[in-house]
């Protein structure tokens, strides 16, 4: 069964959100809604989702604050749906780190397609370097790099694009240590800052996905103070 993706959807008038939220879920994605700045931002942190679709009309604060304040930790595809659809707006949106601009009203068809597409660019490494072929196998893990698959024990496991550049990135180096430093830059590339929360934020989910006891991991072991190290198996 293919995991769903998740979308989280910024929007404070509850029948645009409920509408956005009732396609994505038509077309089997997963939606998670925030009527404000301040809550999308939180749930962003804690979620991770694999798209943003944010309106700058927010009751708390402009959509472009949220934009820019994710912008410097997370590399997330962010889709700008708003009714302002004046030039300079879409132009400062985009520069702001902006992936996709679509102006309301929209239609369904457009929507899906530029989620799809923002979610195959996601999946591409910010730093320009390509996933690792091949796969990777310890007990009952399985990481097919080129499929971007992921089980445990034959059930599949949904991450994230973040999330799944993490793996690979630390499975590909398996049995050797990551810095903090050096997984942030290569994951989040140009948006990199030397603030590690994120990734224990991203890492604490990887391991609820993939780790039966995730406060004693089998998998990705913390080397504390330094970084991760994925245990060792052999490549096919």
């Amino acid at each position: 069964m293919t995991s769903k993706a998740s979308v989280l959807i910024v929007e404070d008038e509850a029948a645009v959100s409920d509408h956005i939220a009732a396609v994505l879920a038509a077309d089997n994605y997963r939606p998670l809604k925030a009527e404000t700045g301040a809550f999308a931002l939180s749930m962003v942190s804690s979620h991770c989702p694999d798209v943003i679709l944010l309106n700058l009309g927010l009751p708390d604060m402009d959509g472009m604050e949220v934009l820019k304040a994710v912008r410097k930790w997370s590399g997330i595809p962010i889709i700008i749906v708003s009714a302002r659809g004046n030039e300079k707006t879409k132009v400062q949106a985009l520069d702001s780190g902006a992936d996709d601009y679509i102006t309301k009203p929209f239609g369904t068809a457009e929507l899906l397609a530029r989620i799809r597409t923002a979610i195959r660019h996601g999946m591409k490494m910010e730093s320009g370097e390509d996933l690792p072929g091949g796969v990777y196998r310890r007990g009952g893990l399985f990481i097919d790099f080129e499929r971007h698959l992921v089980t445990v024990d034959g059930r599949d496991v949904h991450l994230t694009p973040i999330e799944f550049k993490i793996v690979s990135l630390v499975a590909s180096h398996a049995g050797n240590v990551l810095t903090y430093s050096h997984i942030i830059h290569h994951v989040w590339g140009n948006f990199a800052q030397s603030d590690h929360q994120i990734l224990r934020v991203n890492m604490a989910n990887i391991r609820r996905k993939i780790e039966q006891d995730p406060a004693h991991p089998r998998y990705i072991q913390t080397v504390a103070g330094v970084g991760y190290r994925m245990s060792v198996s052999g490549k096919m």
